[in-house]
């Protein structure tokens, strides 16, 4: 009996031993299952049907929200006096991406471009497209600025022929025609005898370029063959690198198109990529760790650099000529149009910029920009991209639709980019990424606790089978006299 027992106690120690090994090794194969899993399921592969959707369609809501600066006081301005401006809006927009003409490559990139289009959101709007704002013309005062170096007998002759299609220094017009495009004289005219003097060959407007056209046509990696350069710009357009700037490397296109980045992300990993509007490259920093509806998340935020000017710092030389810190010159990609790109309201901009307008009031939670990322993924959680557009305007001596008008840098309009992962994508991500790995890990401890378990009962087993076998042969042969009870009960028939 003490013998069986001693072997059921040795087959719990040696259960219990492979059970430890195959918990320890699934705790460094684990793993290594899941990051092998997560590498075939980020290459961009028409076979991975989730994170494939996501790149090609982007089928998580996308708005973009619209904020105007009315002007209160545009005849003062005129005279020379403070601009005082009133925000309005969100004016709320879907915003529809889809990537098209999608094209592999043997040296494993891809090319595509990707088609958007915006649709006006009443609902998550303020008013109605027909709400009415003022602010400057960028016909007028935007030319002035670009044309005051001509002869004075030029300028004067501009500014007639403003006035002959009566364009005067501001603009009140509905919001739909701001974003869309107006019907103009001037536009017509330039149009017809000054081709490509206008970003667009239609009606005039501060979005018309963007809606329902594409950012360009980009090659990016796939990942295959090596995931850490997925999603990475190849080339642009064919370009390799810009010729806006001044310097090769503010002329470098890094990072991806902005929408995924390559996973196993670390805190120390940054967010670069490469942005056609803002006609440069673009890389944002970490900032803290989060979570969201239970999936774990990296944001990343702008660094304060971001539009510094050269003074502040020195890599940022090649952006100018530059203005005050926190202003990005886009005149060279923007047909030298006198306009700058910022934070709104001149969040972590040079605080000179808050003097000459009254009205703004920059704050991180309402005026920065972040993206909420899945580090081990490199896919977006969250989403809010916010810019601001300005207009450099001063008085251009012979063009008197300028009249007194004090040097600014005057904000015309915010606008903020946003979108998050919703629906039932959120359930097979968390499900996918968050549960199993979770189980997976979960599973291997549970093997080690469960074979430490098993050695230690084995060997409390073992140790009792032996110290009861111990015992019963250790005592004295023929004692039968000591205890009558544990006598022979056949000797004591026949000794009767």
């Amino acid at each position: 009996m003490a013998v069986s027992k001693a072997r059921v106690g040795v087959g719990f120690i040696v259960a219990g031993v492979l059970t430890l090994v195959f918990g320890t090794v699934l705790c460094f194969v684990g793993p290594l299952i899941v990051d092998d899993q997560i590498v075939k399921n980020t290459v961009i592969d028409p076979k991975n049907e989730l994170t494939y959707t996501m790149w090609k369609d982007v089928p998580v809501p996308f708005f973009m929200s619209v904020y105007f600066f009315h002007i209160l006081n545009p005849k003062e301005v005129l005279n020379g006096e403070k601009p005082m401006v009133e925000q309005r809006g969100p004016y709320v927009y879907r915003k529809h991406i889809q990537k098209d003409n999608i094209t592999f490559h043997p040296n494993n990139t891809v090319s595509y471009r990707e088609y958007r289009s915006y649709y006006f959101e009443p609902s998550m709007s303020v008013g109605n497209e027909s709400d009415v704002v003022t602010i400057p013309n960028m016909l007028v005062l935007g030319a002035a600025v670009m044309l005051e170096k001509l002869p004075y007998a030029v300028r004067l002759m501009i500014s007639a022929t403003f006035k002959t299609f009566k364009e005067g220094p501001f603009l009140t017009k509905t919001v739909g025609e701001l974003m869309w495009g107006y019907d103009s004289k001037l536009v017509e005219f330039l149009n017809k005898y000054l081709p490509g003097t206008l970003p667009s060959s239609g009606k005039f407007g501060l979005f018309a370029e963007f809606n329902n056209s594409n950012t360009g046509l980009f090659t990016v990696f796939t990942g295959r063959g090596d995931i850490r350069k997925v999603h990475k710009v190849d080339s642009w357009n064919g370009l390799t690198e810009l010729n806006y700037w001044r310097t090769p490397q503010c002329n470098m296109i890094n990072g991806t198109a902005g929408q995924m980045w390559p996973p196993f992300m670390t805190k120390e990993s940054t967010l670069p990529f490469y942005s056609p509007d803002a006609c440069r490259s673009l890389e944002l920093v970490y900032q803290r760790s989060g979570e969201m509806r239970g999936i774990p998340l990296y944001r990343y935020v702008a660094p304060t650099t971001m539009f510094a000017n050269g003074t502040v710092y020195a890599p940022n030389e090649g952006f100018c000529p530059c203005r005050q810190s926190g202003l990005l010159n886009v005149s060279s990609c923007r047909h030298n149009s006198p306009v700058f790109i910022s934070h709104p309201h001149f969040f972590n901009a040079d605080p000179v910029l808050l003097d000459f307008v009254q009205g703004l009031n920059p704050n991180e939670d309402e005026h920065g920009l972040f993206i909420d990322i899945h580090p081990l993924t490199g896919v977006p959680l969250n989403v809010s991209i916010r810019l601001q557009l300005n207009l450099y305007m001063k008085r251009v001596s012979g063009i008197t639709e300028t009249g007194k008008i004090s040097e600014v840098v005057m904000p015309m309009i915010w606008f903020e980019e946003s979108g998050y992962i919703d629906g039932p994508i959120v359930s097979t991500f968390h499900t996918n990424l968050v549960v199993l790995p979770a189980v997976m890990e979960y599973t291997q401890y549970g093997f080690i606790a469960l074979g430490l378990a098993m050695i230690i009962l084995g060997v409390l087993v073992h140790h009792r089978a032996k110290r009861n076998n111990c015992d019963g042969g250790s005592r004295p042969a023929g004692d039968a006299t000591t205890r009558p009870e544990e006598k022979d009960p056949l000797l004591q028939e026949e000794l009767d």
